[in-house]
């Protein structure tokens, strides 16, 4: 496999999981996926003001395996150290993990190759992780993390279901008159925004080779997006967004998946372009009704973390490494701070975020790219650990990724 191919299965991988990728664009993923293949690893009820927060102790102290130290009490974190693959609700903050998903890669009889995902959810009422039903290609936890979006069966669909997570049941199906691939819920969890696509943006579809052989190719197939009020289910007019050529547009080519995005507040879309190496990332912008349009003021340096903006709109996450992230200006785009961990994914509250995190003593190397859920504070050097090393689900290929939302 040629280093083209690498880096374009790497960014696949990453646009197929919700939060996106990282900072250091095709360098990184490519020396995680080579790392992860050499090692045959690819990829208290809610809303309490206090919490018991069992087993935080200090980053990088214990093997991912280790039982979790006794338990020790903070105002609103909620910290399994010793679990490698979450058994029990993690939380800091305003936010929680409602979830997370692994992934693998099916051969099709076709010479197709399938990307397929595994959820597993909290259940409400037990504060457990539960795998979820196998039929589900696709599911978006909504703020309060009560509900999820769901579609079923190869993608894309033609219905989304609502999902009470406390029974496992769909209360309702929503028919949004397109086939879609992706379901996000706005800030508010008031709206949905559902991707539309003409094909299976995880399917990579066979065309001939030299000869008889024939191998997998990715194929960029949206169509556009509608919005959808969550709770009347009313359907909005069909928003007309196709996929640039990648070429034309200067982004890195080869990622069937790029799906319509809410910004920090919900008044705007985007969609995260996959810049090549060497360039900084960039999203294209649009309103709710699909004119195309410029960045809020305040997001305007916004990169690849999914954190972006911080709740009180002070602090903008950037791009990250095995050193640190950094933390801007969001009106100027200058660094203020430097905060530890690789990839900033959510904010818990203005001054605080929960990030994945390599044990510092283990970033380098083969290493690097092993990482835990943690919580990283601007102007702080203190990390949290959250979780263990990520591990694979057992009978999976690829370690766990996170599905954080509002509690």
């Amino acid at each position: 496999m040629n280093v083209d191919q690498l880096v374009r299965e790497a960014l696949q991988e990453q646009a197929a999981e919700q939060g996106g990728p990282g900072g250091d664009l095709a360098g990184r993923v490519l020396a995680t996926r080579r790392r992860r293949r050499a090692r045959s690893i690819a990829g208290a009820a809610l809303g309490t003001a206090a919490a018991v927060v069992v087993g935080v102790t200090a980053f990088g102290s214990g093997n991912e395996e280790a039982p979790p130290a006794s338990a020790s009490r903070t105002d609103d974190v909620i910290a399994h150290p010793g679990q490698s693959v979450p058994r029990d609700f993690v939380a800091a903050g305003k936010t929680g993990l409602a979830g997370y998903s692994s992934s693998r890669d099916v051969p099709q009889r076709n010479g197709d190759q399938l990307l397929v995902r595994s959820y597993f959810l909290l259940n409400p009422t037990t504060m457990k992780y539960e795998k979820a039903d196998a039929k589900w290609a696709w599911i978006a936890v909504a703020p309060g993390m009560r509900t999820a979006a769901v579609l079923e069966g190869e993608l894309p669909a033609r219905r989304i279901g609502m999902l009470d997570l406390r029974t496992g049941k769909v209360t309702r199906w929503i028919t949004p008159g397109q086939r879609v691939a992706a379901v996000e819920w706005s800030p508010d969890g008031r709206r949905l925004v559902a991707t539309a696509y003409r094909k299976n943006p995880d399917r990579k579809v066979a065309v001939p080779g030299n000869g008889s052989l024939s191998w997998p190719k990715h194929h960029g197939s949206r169509t556009g997006y509608v919005l959808i009020e969550a709770d009347s289910g009313k359907v909005g007019p069909f928003r007309d967004v196709p996929q640039p050529d990648p070429d034309k547009a200067g982004m890195f080519p080869g990622v069937s998946r790029q799906d319509v995005h809410f910004n920090h507040d919900g008044t705007r879309l985007y969609v995260q372009q996959y810049a090549r190496q060497g360039k900084k990332a960039s999203r294209d912008w649009y309103t709710l009704s699909g004119r195309p349009t410029s960045a809020p003021a305040a997001e305007k340096h916004a990169g690849w973390p999914k954190a972006g903006l911080s709740p009180d709109g002070k602090y903008l996450a950037d791009d990250g490494n095995a050193k640190g992230s950094a933390i801007r200006d969001p009106r100027t785009g200058k660094q203020v701070a430097r905060v530890p961990g690789q990839e900033q994914l959510a904010w818990a509250d203005g001054k605080r975020l929960i990030a994945l995190a390599c044990e510092p003593a283990r970033c380098t190397g083969k290493d690097a790219d092993r990482n835990r859920l943690v919580l990283v504070t601007v102007g702080s050097e203190k990390v949290v650990p959250l979780t263990a090393v990520r591990t694979a689900p057992k009978g999976y290929e690829r370690v766990w990724t996170p599905m954080l939302t509002a509690r």
